[in-house]
């Protein structure tokens, strides 16, 4: 599955989450090219891990 951005609100609650130095660069750079917040941006990227989690656990139950 590709990861595709979405800009659907959602209700929501603020974390607090610290990030690498060079990771938040890279994120910052892509960013500029989109019209999406870094929050969104993030929310997206934990969907996306969580689905491809839940994607991988299903393989390893049927094997």
């Amino acid at each position: 599955m590709a990861f595709n951005l979405n800009v659907e609100r959602k209700e929501s609650i603020n974390k607090c989450v610290r990030f690498p130095v060079p990771l938040m660069n890279k994120i910052e750079t892509i960013l500029k090219d989109y019209d999406i917040s870094f929050s969104k941006f993030v929310i997206q990227a934990c969907e996306y891990a969580l689905e491809e989690l839940e994607t991988e656990e299903k393989k390893k139950i049927k094997n």
